[in-house]
């Protein structure tokens, strides 16, 4: 039975440092682990979450997220490896993340993204999003980087996004809770 994890917070050393590659493939532990960050990030009203944003150090993230014709995407991605896009259209449009709760900053991103890794039994896997969901895999391959949305920010919207936090994290907090507790 899946469990609910604890989300890192920004300025959490496992946040802003590359992640170790995924080599354990087809145990019961990277399964459970997935099944765990997928309950957590619906708990967290997530499109997505990185395996270091739940305190582990594995380049792994996990995603339900529509794309921009409103189709659903769900899945997993063990050591994702973002592809250059071809042709740069970017779309400037919010975004937030459940490790800086509260704030949403408007971040230009390619509106195409496609990140290429295994499953979890080690098979490849290459999976492709546009619009918002483009934006969701560039923001969960950063994640395992070792970078989080912030980092892409000027200064000052950084330090916009920060006050912002420190206002709403309470609230944010509280309604996780609030969630968690409706499921177990």
């Amino acid at each position: 039975m899946a469990q609910h994890l604890r989300i890192t917070v920004v300025g959490e050393e496992v946040l802003h440092r590359p992640c170790a590659p995924v080599t354990g493939f087809g145990t019961p532990e990277l399964a459970a682990l997935i099944e765990d960050m997928v309950l957590t990030m619906e708990i967290a009203e997530g499109a997505g979450l990185a395996a270091n944003q739940v305190g582990v150090d594995l380049r792994l993230f996990v995603y339900d997220c529509r794309d921009e014709s409103g189709q659903r995407h769900v899945g997993h991605v063990c050591n994702p490896v973002l592809e250059e896009p071809r042709v740069r259209r970017l779309i400037d449009d919010k975004e937030g993340c459940l490790s800086v709760p509260g704030p949403y900053l408007r971040l230009p991103r390619p509106d195409h993204a496609v990140v290429h890794g295994q499953d979890m039994h080690g098979n490849p896997v290459t999976v492709e999003g546009r619009g918002y969901f483009a934006r969701c895999l560039q923001h969960e391959t950063d994640h395992v980087n070792g970078h989080i949305y912030l980092d892409r920010l000027p200064e000052k919207a950084r330090r916009k996004a920060l006050r912002e936090m420190a206002e709403k994290r309470d609230a944010v907090f509280a309604r996780r809770a609030a969630r968690a507790a409706e499921r177990a």
